[in-house]
């Protein structure tokens, strides 16, 4: 094969309480992008959207995945990269991660899949340093494994992909922009002890949850005492959203990455629907520009199409 089209999803990064560590793939919106092999030992990028993004490929988040990625191979071979992004970028739902999970997922198709999963996270890795100012996995891993994930370092790399029961995923974006590399800038350097302690039991409180099934259990620990206090004063009506929307029988949510967007999950896709009702409200009382999504999680991670 000499090209080959792919379907890159949005993701949620942190859950809440596992900052850089806990990420699941969103079943939409998706970017779509198109990978070519070529005969030279460069990267080349062509956009079909209006984002106006890099076209050089050192300034780019998939170009830098995909020169990751050429320092593994000895051909002289490169790749062009033809994208059509949905995935707004600077909209805290995964846009960089979309990009570099994408490109590097389809050229390892054109490769016939000479690295393994881990390797090409290690490659999207590259574009979110570029991208936010540090490696972190927490979005291109559940974009290049699908469902929920779970990062246990960094280096050396560790991922597990773990089990979760069948949850509805309700998103706001604002129509502003929260940068990556701005939001971890304002996060505090010393946290209490006790706060520490109460994130650390959130977070084996949820995995626990997800892989038991228990819902309950999963909405008790859907608490972030460290990341969120601090970022969601960048969120118009943050804290309203989220009261609202568990009163409307949401199982909980915060923060989807740095922000904008604000997620909640539920059980159903009933209340996930009347959730959607509550953003909306929100937003349409201040006359601010917003975009909704009522969706699940996506199990594949980056498809072939």
């Amino acid at each position: 094969m000499e090209k080959v089209s792919v379907l890159a999803p949005a993701t949620v990064a942190n859950m809440v309480c596992g900052f850089d560590i806990l990420g699941f793939a969103l079943e939409e919106p998706n970017d779509s992008m198109t990978v070519r092999i070529i005969k030279e030992r460069k990267i080349e990028i062509i956009n079909r959207d209006d984002f106006d993004l890099p076209t050089v490929a050192k300034k780019n988040v998939a170009g830098v995945a995909l020169l990751a990625m050429l320092e593994k191979i000895d051909e002289n071979i490169g790749f062009e990269i033809e994208t059509t992004k949905k995935i707004k970028p600077g909209s805290g739902i995964g846009s960089s991660a979309a990009s570099a999970a994408g490109a590097v997922v389809a050229a390892n198709h054109l490769l016939d899949k000479r690295f393994t999963e881990l390797d090409l996270i290690e490659f999207a890795m590259s574009g979110e340093e570029l991208a936010s100012g540090s490696k972190h996995a927490d979005n291109v891993a559940p974009c290049v494994l699908g469902g929920v994930t779970l990062v246990r370092s960094n280096d050396p790399l560790d991922v597990i992909k773990l089990d979760f029961p069948e949850l509805f995923v309700t998103i706001v974006h604002p129509q502003i922009e929260v940068k990556t590399s701005d939001a971890r800038e304002i996060l505090k350097q010393q946290i209490l002890l006790k706060n520490a302690i109460r994130q650390w039991g959130n977070i084996a409180g949820l995995v626990a949850g997800l892989m038991k099934k228990d819902y309950e259990l999963i909405s008790r620990s859907l608490e972030d005492r460290i990341i969120e206090p601090t970022r969601s004063i960048l969120i118009p009506k943050f804290d309203q959203i989220k009261t609202e929307s568990k009163q409307a029988g949401a199982l909980g949510g915060g923060i989807s990455g740095s922000g904008p967007s604000i997620f909640m999950l539920s059980q159903t896709e009933e209340t996930a629907q009347k959730v959607e009702g509550v953003m909306r409200q929100n937003y349409q009382n201040i006359e601010l520009d917003f975009n909704t999504y009522v969706t699940k999680i996506n199990s594949n991670g980056v498809t072939i199409v």
